[in-house]
């Protein structure tokens, strides 16, 4: 069993497979104690090394590639570790033998809803990337006045200090007063994306929940900081789209 060098760094998660092909291309990378090469195959008993530092891993044949949702609460940050001891949304993760979790997509540490995981890194690089344009689903509380033109501008597009950007659907979903309940879809992962199309039109975003990413959707049982597995026929839909 063994499978090529890149793809499985790839694979651990440290960066799409083009990146790691530069890293080892570097010579950053080692195969039992020799600087490997580009395009290199690596078996299961190797012991593999980045800056020097051993990486465990697993090769293609070994592997069951698993997919989490997570509920993210509000307060946690999108960080594997951070040095003001915040609470992480890796803390109430599963372990994982020999194998590491790697998120797709962040959430800011205002934000709540789902959050998936993968021990795929590929996956996760590929999910994120934009020209796959997976569709992610929000629900989001606002306050202050909301015209039918501000809504029409935020479907054709406002300018944003990153580039133009809209939200693809958006549909009203009930409030109080001036603070209403919105459902917005787009395909893009910018930073805070959902809030600044928003401000740019002066209305402030006071709850905001990711509830859908592509056709998975955040189950409504889920405590928030709990997590469920996803069973194979939606981690192969993951990997088909």
């Amino acid at each position: 069993m063994s499978e090529k060098l890149q793809k499985v760094l790839a694979r651990v998660g440290l960066g799409s497979r083009r990146y790691m092909e530069e890293v080892i291309a570097a010579g950053r990378v080692s195969i039992n104690g020799k600087i490997a090469q580009v395009g290199e195959r690596i078996e299961p008993t190797d012991e593999l090394r980045i800056d020097g530092r051993k990486v465990q891993f697993q090769v293609e044949d070994e592997i069951r590639r698993r997919v989490l949702i997570y509920y993210k609460p509000e307060g946690e940050i999108c960080s594997r570790n951070d040095p003001e001891k915040r609470p992480t949304v890796f803390d109430h993760l599963p372990q994982i033998a020999n194998d590491r979790w790697v998120m797709v997509g962040r959430l800011d540490i205002n934000s709540t809803g789902l959050l998936l995981f993968t021990n795929d890194g590929e996956l996760a690089n590929r999910l994120m990337h934009p020209s796959n344009e997976v569709e992610r689903e929000y629900a989001v509380r606002v306050f202050g006045e909301v015209t039918e033109g501000m809504l029409q501008k935020l479907r054709h597009g406002v300018q944003l200090e990153d580039g133009p950007a809209k939200f693809d659907k958006i549909t009203a979903g009930g409030g109080e007063g001036l603070n209403q309940w919105y459902n917005v879809t787009l395909c893009e992962g910018r930073n805070r994306e959902v809030r600044r199309l928003w401000e740019s039109l002066d209305v402030q975003v006071s709850r905001l929940m990711r509830i859908r990413y592509g056709d998975i959707k955040l189950d409504k049982t889920l405590p928030r900081g709990g997590w469920v597995e996803l069973q194979l026929p939606q981690v192969n839909y993951l990997r088909k789209m």
